[in-house]
């Protein structure tokens, strides 16, 4: 089973790692999303839901992922983008969402991964899903 697509969108910015520190009344500590990722969580998730397989990916997964952010400044069109966000914090997130999609049973099952970055005249996310053969 494999699969490919295109999400044409302002590539988002904020990733997981962006989390609030508060305290409760009682002065415990606790840790929290800000309405930002809330946002980008929700924009996503309405993005990539057309593209859920009808079953889960069961067995090990190759993912691919290119991240592909407005051009500006001097930058030119497939140019590397060398600058935050993270490869790792960008994909933490959407892997979490994937998840909670069922594009597979669970995360963890992505073994090989290939993720870039580049400033691009058409901005959004490409991504390719194929579950490899374990072992072979």
């Amino acid at each position: 089973m494999s699969q490919h697509f295109f999400i044409p969108m302002k590539t988002p910015t904020i990733t997981f790692q962006k989390k609030r520190l508060g305290t409760r009344k009682n002065g415990k500590a606790y840790i929290y999303s800000d309405d930002s990722v809330r946002e980008v969580k929700a924009s996503l998730l309405s993005r990539l839901a057309p593209f859920v397989p009808e079953r889960p990916y069961s067995g090990a997964v190759l993912l691919l992922v290119k991240w592909l952010f407005p051009l500006k400044g001097n930058h030119r069109d497939g140019e590397y983008k060398i600058s935050k966000p993270d490869t790792d914090n960008l994909e933490k997130l959407l892997k979490d969402i994937m998840t909670e999609l069922d594009f597979w049973k669970d995360d963890a099952q992505v073994c090989s991964e290939h993720i870039e970055k580049f400033w691009a005249a058409n901005s959004g996310i490409f991504i390719q899903i194929e579950e490899i053969n374990n072992g072979a």
